[in-house]
């Protein structure tokens, strides 16, 4: 399944949209459901606006219903590492142990790693709705410290 991963990523990069910075990614997820992916990075002049290849793919399999991905390969020039947003994304779709698969373009240097190796703490769902229960109840507990009027007013 990896090498057909790493195949699939290959096609896609062939595909991406790079005139500014001429880094061709591209990108293959296989979802839970067993159906895999692909996706390339599509510039932008306002480069702000440029989308990476893994979140191309992720995304796509999210518009078609996939909710879980359990591995997704990269294939750029020189086998580069996905950035922090794409890692963030993965880590929202991924399970910490997750397969990354990373090529360079001859297929020929691979390196697998895991999700949770790439981003060691990564922002979950589940931290969310946590730090949202937390303010939550620091926020009751304001209110009720003002009700009983023991709150200092400057």
């Amino acid at each position: 399944m990896q090498e057909e991963l790493v195949r699939i990523a290959a096609r896609a990069r062939a595909r991406a949209y790079a005139p500014y910075s001429k880094y061709q990614v591209g990108a293959a997820a296989l979802g839970k459901s067993g159906k895999i992916y692909a996706g390339c990075n599509v510039e932008n002049a306002s480069y702000g606006l440029t989308v990476c290849a893994e979140r191309v793919a992720i995304f796509k399999g999210v518009s078609e219903g996939e909710e879980e991905f359990v591995a997704i390969a990269v294939v750029t020039v020189n086998g580069g590492s996905p950035c922090g947003a794409c890692r963030q994304v993965e880590f929202e779709f991924m399970r910490p142990d997750s397969l990354v698969i990373l090529s360079d373009a001859q297929q020929e240097n691979l390196q697998i790693v895991t999700l949770g190796e790439l981003l060691p703490d990564g922002f979950t769902p589940e931290k969310l709705r946590e730090g949202q229960r937390q303010s939550a109840i620091v926020a009751e507990e304001g209110i009720g410290k003002q009700r009983r009027g023991k709150t200092k007013k400057k």
